[in-house]
């Protein structure tokens, strides 16, 4: 993979308005199709930056999702799923225990107090932004006997209500995680600017990207900072081009959510991953 992608195909909009307009799958054959079209233009940005598409993993999110429709999604060809909230995704790991091939993405904020329950079921952690999470999640990790990919969640537009490492905290930070044997840590991941202006979204992609390319130079032995993880529904064309390598995306494949990219954007307080 080349090592820069800026400027790859500056046209590229964002689908942030596209909100209601996201069709809804209720069959094994609405996701199938909801999903080619998504690899569709995961190929097609790959093309346009110059890259195989093998390199981007498309990680369905799937929060307010009952599990019947998951279900379909499943038989569809979903192997991962993302949510963002640790109890919820607790409760369909359960309830779905049956499907021992999936594996379960948390992406959103995580307490302490959630920590061992991230540790029993989850194959990853997208969200990693404290040392008392890293300490938390790997005693709870070291008493199960196992080991979690993690990536470190990075503030790359400045909001006040993200969640998030500032980029010029992420250096000592990365430097700390040798210590907690039982993180795998993978790469880094952001949520862009909410916005219609994609120059803005790119930048946030762009600063990510950036950041890891000049961490590597630096990083202690068995930190890997690989991947990034960044884009969703309405920008992970533009995350692709900009050098994702982990694309969430939910409505793109689920369907519109009953409410708008607002809610899950608020001005206060602090935003999860929408997608």
């Amino acid at each position: 993979m080349s090592e820069s992608h800026a400027g790859a195909a500056p046209g590229t909009p964002t689908r942030h308005d596209q909100h209601d307009r996201w069709p809804r799958a209720e069959t094994v054959e609405d996701f199938r199709r909801n999903l080619a079209a998504v690899d569709a233009r995961i190929a097609a940005a790959c093309e346009r930056a110059g890259r195989d598409p093998a390199e981007v993993r498309l990680l369905p999110i799937s929060k307010t999702v009952d599990e019947a429709r998951i279900r379909l999604a499943h038989a569809a060809g979903c192997g991962w799923l993302g949510e963002n909230k640790v109890q919820e995704a607790q409760r369909k790991w359960e309830a779905m225990a049956d499907l021992t091939d999936l594996r379960w993405s948390i992406v959103g904020h995580l307490q302490t107090n959630k920590a061992k329950a991230v540790a029993r079921f989850a194959a990853e952690f997208q969200a990693l932004d404290s040392l008392r999470v890293a300490e938390a999640l790997d005693r709870r990790l070291q008493a199960e006997g196992r080991a979690l990919d993690v990536f470190v969640q990075v503030n790359t537009s400045g909001e006040a209500s993200k969640y998030g490492l500032a980029p010029e905290a992420v250096a000592a930070f990365v430097q700390a995680l040798p210590a907690y044997a039982a993180l795998r840590v993978r790469g880094l991941m952001t949520l862009a600017v909410f916005s219609a202006e994609a120059a803005r979204v790119r930048a946030c992609f762009v600063r990510l990207r950036t950041l890891r390319d000049r961490l590597r130079q630096q990083t202690p032995a068995g930190i890997g900072l690989d991947a990034l993880s960044m884009g969703m529904s309405g920008d992970y064309e533009i995350a692709i081009e900009e050098g994702a390598t982990v694309v969430r995306v939910g409505q793109a494949i689920f369907g519109a959510r009953s409410t708008p990219d607002a809610h899950y954007w608020p001005t206060g307080g602090a935003v999860e991953p929408d997608a």
